[in-house]
């Protein structure tokens, strides 16, 4: 095992067997025992960074198993088997477990318990990743130096925030929820001028995961 290797595992370990949404939680205790839900590897140079786990996930203890993480495989244009061979995609959500339900059925925001204590030293720990898929406000609310105030503010502004001196690039994403139609109805640029990018970008990585 190599130092990297030794240090991602150390980390992953730490975070696995987390339990302070329970005993010293931010707020209220998570409601249910901790199922951490993240993808990661030395090796991978592309990471998916979205939100949390929902209620599928939690169960199933894998991402994106939903018809979001069909819409988002369509926009990468990559196959279920690229998305989930974690030596070339990391995913990595802002909270690592399923944070619980509101009282209409609607999922929690991400606990902030996990970003505070885990992604500095998560990221630090992984310093091939060359691009970042920032899915949704609260993963670029981190990943990015200067998010727009407003998602639409940080969408229109996605070539700039790719083009970036800062590495890994990273590009932002809306979330593929269905309960984000009409965003993208009104907004047909998405798909007309980030979605070719975004496709060529991730290719790119996939094909050819050892390029500087």
């Amino acid at each position: 095992m190599t130092p990297a290797e030794s240090e991602l595992d150390r980390v992953l370990a730490a975070i696995r067997s987390c339990r302070h949404c329970i005993e010293t939680p931010r707020g209220r205790p998570l409601p249910h025992d901790p199922r951490p839900v993240l993808r990661v590897t030395t090796t991978a140079r592309l990471a998916v960074c979205s939100q949390a786990p929902g209620t599928r996930v939690h169960r199933s203890g894998t991402p994106f198993t939903d018809a979001s993480g069909d819409r988002l495989r369509d926009w990468m244009r990559i196959s279920p088997q690229e998305f989930y061979d974690d030596s070339r995609v990391a995913i990595v959500p802002m909270g690592f477990c399923f944070p619980g339900q509101d009282a209409k059925g609607a999922d929690l925001p991400p606990r902030r318990e996990c970003s505070s204590l885990w992604h500095a030293q998560l990221f630090a720990a992984l310093p091939q990743i060359e691009l970042i898929l920032a899915v949704g406000s609260y993963a670029q609310r981190w990943h990015m130096t200067a998010p727009g105030s407003s998602l639409q503010e940080t969408m229109l502004a996605w070539r700039e925030h790719l083009d970036a001196a800062a590495r890994p690039c990273v590009l932002p994403l809306p979330h593929p929820s269905w309960r984000n139609n009409a965003w993208l109805r009104k907004n047909p640029w998405f798909e007309r001028d980030l979605l070719p990018v975004l496709r060529q970008e991730v290719r790119g990585l996939l094909d050819d995961p050892c390029r500087s």
